[in-house]
């Protein structure tokens, strides 16, 4: 018979009590949620919503908001999902999640909810935007929240991202996206409801890498797309789908109305680029509107910011440049149903590519928004060309969402960036005028005009607005490409 001492009979007793304790807890997997499911955040409102996370396979879980709780068992690898019933705009409510042990989510609001993405003019924060130390101390917006996803490359679909919501304060907002927030605050000063905004965004990266592998691997018109990455296996931030995997796939199916798109300049770097992003952004929006499975288009609509001027200002209207090119590809996808352009060739800098200006991008996505989404009748953006019509040697344009009246700014009413060229396709600067809400163009230098360019360059000087303020969209009515610039 072994006698232990004293001391070390209370130590094994202890050793064994917690072995008691915790094994079992091991054994049984606690219930969990996904990351997105937490305090402070936002559901989005008179639509179903979907909440889920895992537990231990067949456990049995409990979901509970104000009067209603739903329940479900968690499958053989242990996830769950339950639907609670739309909800009004409101809160706060508490979330409460029931099974082998309880979790309680609070200040949970209910209202309007938008996935914000893209490259870095997307994930600028606020205090890096213009009037940053007046816009901080004035962002006194409760109801108003964030949540931002940890940045994350990942060669799979992943289950769950890393990332927390933040109430908007003077001492949150400065890390918000500065688009997100200022399309954010609109909403919420219109709709009167709480507005929670998912920030999902990375500087520098690739529309390619935002849109899952499925749709992309069989289109042979991405073969340019996936050959640089030819026997790399490693996941990298400009991979094709890695940032779907790691920062939207874990958020897919969270209750949202809609997403708001700012990126480009990385796929802007050559000609052919820029023309490819007109078949692949309708690829990313039809992509991420089935796999939400939230209904037809009108069920998430999408808005996205038109590249803004930047680089050299060019007085020769002839090359046809990339960042061009890329404008016009954003333009050819509201062809796309429940979709919108945030226009903003006025809002740039010559010398940066993130132009600090976020406040007029964020009234614009959300002028958009409110038009398309939410039906309040405002002209939802910028005049767009809708005809040109040849009358001898005058062009003669026609727009679409005009508003009250075309607005020529500035003393002089002759409307700038207009050029012309007739059959030897050569491009001249032409005279513009305001004519009964449409512009004529002239130019004594092409009395037999068959093309029209308008502010389709780099970096064009621009006083062509509609009634809501909001500048005319640049196009070309040629195809031309025989002086392409970088």
């Amino acid at each position: 018979m072994i006698l232990f001492p004293s001391r070390f009979r209370i130590l094994s007793g202890l050793l064994l009590l917690a072995a008691v304790v915790v094994v079992p807890a091991a054994a049984r997997g606690e219930v969990s949620l996904a990351t997105v499911f937490a305090d402070h955040m936002v559901l989005q409102r008179g639509r179903a919503v979907p909440v889920w996370g895992s537990a231990a396979a067949g456990e049995q879980v409990g979901v509970s908001i104000g009067k209603q709780t739903r329940s479900t068992k968690a499958d053989a690898a242990g996830l769950w999902k339950v639907m609670l019933e739309a909800m009004p705009a409101g809160g706060p409510h508490q979330l409460v999640i029931r099974a082998t042990n309880t979790l309680k989510v609070t200040d949970v609001l209910v209202g309007e909810v938008w996935l914000a993405s893209g490259q870095s003019n997307m994930a600028m924060p606020v205090r890096r935007c213009r009037d940053a130390k007046a816009e901080q101390e004035a962002a006194n917006f409760p109801k108003v929240r964030m949540f931002t996803v940890k940045r994350s490359a990942k060669l799979a679909p992943q289950s769950d991202c890393q990332g927390q919501w933040q109430v908007c304060s003077p001492q949150t907002v400065g890390g918000f996206s500065g688009a997100a927030y200022f399309f954010g605050r609109r909403l919420h000063a219109e709709l009167g409801v709480p507005v929670g905004l998912i920030n999902s965004s990375w500087g520098g990266t690739a529309i390619e890498a935002w849109t899952s592998l499925d749709v992309q691997k069989q289109d042979s018109r991405l073969a340019s797309v996936f050959a640089p990455w030819k026997n790399k296996p490693a996941a990298n931030r400009n991979k094709p789908a890695n940032l779907y995997n790691g920062m939207i796939q874990p958020l897919v199916g969270y209750g949202i109305r809609g997403a708001i798109w700012y990126q480009g300049e990385r796929n802007s770097k050559s000609v052919p680029a820029a023309r490819l992003y007109r078949h692949q952004l309708p690829l990313l929006i039809n992509d991420w509107r089935k796999r939400w499975g939230q209904g037809g288009p009108e069920n998430f609509p999408f808005f996205w910011v038109q590249l803004p001027n930047f680089k050299a200002r060019q007085v020769d209207p002839n090359p046809v440049t990339s960042w061009a090119v890329m404008r016009e590809s954003m333009q050819q996808v509201l062809k796309q149903p429940a979709t919108g352009m945030a226009v903003t060739i006025d809002v740039g800098e010559a010398r940066d590519i993130h132009p600090k200006n976020k406040q007029d991008v964020g009234h614009r996505l959300a002028q958009a928004a409110l038009a398309v989404a939410y039906k309040k009748g405002l002209v939802p953006m910028g005049p767009l060309m809708r005809s040109v019509t040849i009358e001898d040697s005058r062009v003669r344009v026609q727009f679409d969402h005009v508003g009250e009246k075309l607005v020529v700014r500035g003393k002089q009413q002759l409307v700038k960036g207009f050029a012309l060229a007739g059959p030897d396709k050569v491009f001249h600067p032409a005279v513009a005028r305001v004519e009964d809400n449409t512009v004529v163009v002239e130019s004594k230098e092409v009395p037999d005009p068959i093309a029209v360019r308008y502010a389709f360059a780099d970096n064009p000087e621009v006083n062509l607005y509609n009634s809501a303020g909001i500048p005319a969209a640049p196009f070309r009515t040629d195809d031309w490409e025989p002086a392409a610039g970088p």
